[in-house]
């Protein structure tokens, strides 16, 4: 099973995210945000029964989760979306890292360090 994320189950979304990884200094908590601009959530997989109830993390390991979103919306047309994913402890971090090597691998991402 590939990694992939979902905001409307069963509904893969495309748009790969710039994700912004932070960690506590003893490491026992982070924090991931990801910035989708002009997410494909906004223009393809939305019908009347749509419902984004969060933005979930999907590998071979299960499935990770976050309600925290936020959307930008210029001119009354969506922009971009946020989402927050927070870590907290050091299994939730490995668990998150886990996810992240799956997704990166598969949609040629690279880390840069701060």
């Amino acid at each position: 099973m590939k990694a992939i994320i979902q905001f409307i189950k069963g509904v893969e979304e495309t748009t790969i995210p710039t994700i912004n990884i932070t960690r506590s200094t003893d490491g026992t908590t982070g924090t991931a945000t990801f910035i989708f601009e002009d997410a494909s959530l906004f223009y393809t997989g939305i019908n009347p029964e749509s419902e984004i109830s969060g933005m979930f993390l999907i590998d071979k390991e299960g499935v990770l989760s976050t309600k925290d979103l936020n959307a930008k919306f210029i001119e009354g047309k969506p922009k971009t979306l946020q989402a927050l994913y927070i870590m907290k402890n050091a299994e939730a971090w490995d668990r998150f890292m886990r996810f992240m090597e799956r997704y990166s691998d598969e949609n040629n991402l690279t880390f840069i360090r701060a």
